[in-house]
């Protein structure tokens, strides 16, 4: 079985209209869905020790997922993200990274990432200055840009990456092209996009991947992006094909948005 561990982001999405509020974050999402596909996974990262601390960590060990490296920082909030949904998608509001901001990678830390098959980790885990001991540490290391493209944070990210996942909806063709083709050349071995309603592309530098969106009655899309990031991950660490991942991993995105939250465990907050 494919060992993933998820590195550094957490948050609670708190759904202003629904005064709920949900256990997330990238690095979270992917490992609790990444273990609903079939890996085994884990989780390491900081939080507050608090009470939106205290569902996140909760929520990862009722899904089995091992949370023994994780800490709880005294006097430090959890992150949070304040979410309405619009027509179905998503709109994010007020947020603050909270104890997530604060994670180090000690020896020990390290150690443990060693035992991993691949680690996935993301734009909001404040780790870039530690991608060079994180990558030493990792068999394979996954990255997810969200929208940042930047050519100076590329340049610093990339070469330490050996999959990246980036989400652009309003960006043309040959845009697409040309910028999947710099990232590349920066070193990871594929490079995937979503675009919303357009569907996927993957990339490995010889042959572009296209998967078209499956149709689906959408009630929240937060977390759909992680589906598909987390199903892609444990189908091609298993061997499957790109395109077959890919389709795969489109199911799950669309299955994702039939309801609030990317996992659920939704607490009501006052």
């Amino acid at each position: 079985m494919t060992r993933i561990l998820g590195v550094g982001d957490n948050t609670v999405d708190t759904y202003i209209h629904l005064r709920t509020k949900f256990p997330g974050g990238n690095a979270v999402n992917v490992a609790v869905l990444a273990h609903r596909y079939g890996a085994e996974a884990a989780y390491l990262g900081y939080v507050g020790k608090d009470e939106s601390g205290a569902l996140i960590l909760n929520s990862l060990r009722q899904e089995g997922l091992d949370v023994s490296r994780c800490k709880e920082l005294e006097g430090i909030p959890t992150a949070y993200s304040s979410v309405s949904v619009v027509d179905g998608d998503r709109v994010f509001g007020k947020s603050d990274a909270g104890a997530s901001q604060y994670i180090r990678l000690m020896d020990d830390d390290l150690a443990y990432i060693r035992t991993f098959d691949l680690v996935h980790t993301s734009v909001y885990s404040f780790l870039e200055e530690q991608l060079v001991e994180l990558k030493t540490a990792s068999r394979l290391l996954s990255f997810d840009l969200s929208d940042r493209c930047d050519q100076e944070y590329l340049q610093g990210v990339l070469p330490h990456c050996d999959i990246t996942f980036l989400s652009l909806a309003n960006i043309n063709n040959d845009e697409r092209d040309r910028l999947m083709r710099i990232m590349i050349s920066l070193g990871p071995k594929l490079v995937v996009m979503t675009r919303g309603k357009e569907g996927s592309w993957v990339y490995d530098g010889i042959t572009l991947y296209h998967q078209d969106i499956l149709p689906v009655e959408t009630i929240d899309s937060l977390g759909a992006g992680d589906a598909f990031a987390a199903r892609f991950l444990v189908e091609t660490a298993q061997g499957v094909s790109i395109q077959a991942a890919m389709k795969l991993a489109a199911q799950s995105a669309a299955e994702n948005c039939t309801h609030y939250g990317a996992y659920g465990y939704g607490q009501p907050y006052y």
